[in-house]
Formats: C-alpha cells, sequence, structure tokens
C-alpha cells in the first residue's frame, strides 16, 4: 500500500484526478476511510461541535486536538492526514505557528498542517513551510472567523470579491502551501481559482471545479437529523446505529441478550 505524499497531489491535479478528502478523528472512522481510498484524511477542529459538543470550532484547544491526531495517524497506512491549527495558536505570530505545527507533527504525529487566512496569514505559513512542516491554506468561509464574517454565509460574492481571493490564494501559494480549501465559495469564483493556481484545491461547498472535495464524514454518513446543503448524504448510519442500540437495550431488559452463545458455560 503505497502512502500518499504531497508531490502527489500536485501530479494529480496535472492529470486531472480528483482528490478525495474526509474528515476523520478516530481509529475507527480513520481506518474505515483509509481502506475505502481516501487520499486525505483532514483532522479538523470541526470535532469541536461534532464530536466534543462545544457548539464552534473556537473553543478547540491545541491540547485537545493532539490525541485525536495521534489516533487517526497512528491507524492511517495510505491516506495522507492533515490536522487544524485550532483558534488562538497561531494568529499572533509566525513563532507561535511554527511552536504549534510542531507539537502536532511531534506529538500528533500529522503529515501536514492547515490554518484559515490569507495574506494576513501568510507569513505563519512560510515560517512554517520554513520549518520543514507541509502547510495547506483555507479560504472562503473560515469557521474560526465567523464572527467577523456575520454566520454561515457564501463566499466569493460581489464585486472585486475574485481579485481579492485571488490575491490571497496566490499569496498563500507563494509562502509555499501545497493545497488550498475553499469553504462555501461561489462556483465560478472556485472553478476560476482552481485554474489560476499551481497548487490542487479543495472545495467543500464550492462546486466541481476545484481539484477535490472534503466533507466532514458525519454528514456524508447522514449520522444526524440534519447536514449543510452542500453535504450529500451518502447513508444513513445514525438511524442504523438507532435502531442496533434500541435493539440492544430491548434484548438486554428482555433476557433475550446474551443467549448461550455469547458467554461462557464453563
Amino acid at each position: 500500500m503505497k502512502k500518499v505524499r504531497i508531490h502527489h497531489f500536485r501530479e494529480m491535479k496535472a492529470r486531472g484526478e480528483k482528490i478525495a478528502m474526509l474528515t476523520a478523528y478516530d481509529i475507527a472512522t480513520a481506518r474505515i476511510f483509509d481502506e475505502a481510498g481516501a487520499d486525505v484524511l483532514l483532522v479538523g477542529d470541526s470535532l469541536g461541535d461534532n464530536i466534543l459538543g462545544q457548539g464552534n470550532t473556537a473553543a478547540v484547544t491545541l491540547d485537545q486536538m493532539i490525541p485525536f491526531v495521534r489516533a487517526v495517524t497512528g491507524t492511517a497506512q495510505r491516506a495522507f492526514v492533515i490536522a487544524d491549527l485550532p483558534f488562538g495558536t497561531y494568529e499572533v505570530s509566525p513563532e507561535q505557528a511554527v511552536a504549534s505545527s510542531i507539537r502536532l507533527v511531534k506529538e500528533g504525529g500529522a503529515n501536514a498542517v492547515k490554518f484559515e487566512g490569507g495574506r494576513r496569514m501568510a507569513r505563519q505559513a512560510e515560517a512554517v513551510v520554513d520549518a520543514g512542516i507541509p502547510f495547506c491554506g483555507h479560504l472562503g468561509f473560515t469557521p474560526q472567523s465567523e464572527n467577523m464574517l456575520g454566520g454561515h454565509r457564501v463566499q466569493g460574492r460581489g464585486e472585486g470579491a475574485y481579485e481579492s481571493m485571488l490575491a490571497d490564494a496566490l499569496a498563500l501559494q507563494e509562502a509555499g502551501a501545497f493545497m488550498l480549501v475553499l469553504e462555501m465559495v461561489v462556483e465560478p469564483v472556485a472553478t476560476r481559482l482552481t485554474k489560476a493556481l499551481d497548487i490542487p484545491t479543495i472545495g467543500i461547498g464550492a462546486g466541481p471545479g476545484t481539484d477535490g472535495q472534503v466533507l466532514v464524514w458525519l454528514d456524508m454518513a447522514g449520522m444526524g437529523d440534519w447536514s449543510p446543503s452542500f453535504a450529500k448524504r451518502y447513508a444513513e448510519i445514525g438511524k442504523a446505529l438507532g435502531t442496533a442500540a434500541s435493539s440492544y437495550v430491548s434484548e438486554v431488559k428482555g433476557g433475550a441478550f446474551p443467549d448461550p452463545g455469547h458467554y461462557f458455560s464453563e
């Protein structure tokens, strides 16, 4: 099983092969998605609202991230693993960004790090790359800046939006980013950015014109009653799990479990 490396992504972009990325936060999902052929597993700070019940991503700490990153990197055999730098762990200075990134690599085993922001974060991105750590950028809707953006708002609309986003993207590319996530960016802008950049783009709610796609796995698998409009539900795992749990509870309370085939008689 050949490990995916950063040079493979540019090769995939060059030949028009789409890049498949999913979030993963634990051993079970990392193993399943790795075996399914996902090229990238993203240990996102989305674990704040999807796993830790914090309601948003801004509350996630670096100490919280590291065990989840370690679980995924310790399991994935083929997929490239990217880990998010949480809010407050990179914005202060390039030195802070490098120190936080080193922890994700050294303690978490991450293959690369990702953080949000364009031109204003180019110095941090360059410093991380200079430290020998692959960096993935993130533009468009940036959840850590939700309050500044006025909520979950689609990006790339209005006069000058493309030019501004292109300047951000080129700054990150120049800083050494090997990949760029475009979240909730209108399709025409995302497609133009993809064509203008040498590095691959990964879309989430940004249309089919990007070089790859990413979804939060709980949305993709139908784990809850709701998922974003851009997230296709490929299964209803939440309902199936609920049915299984209900059956288990019913059999335990009714005495049907354990039956003779599920315990040791001597």
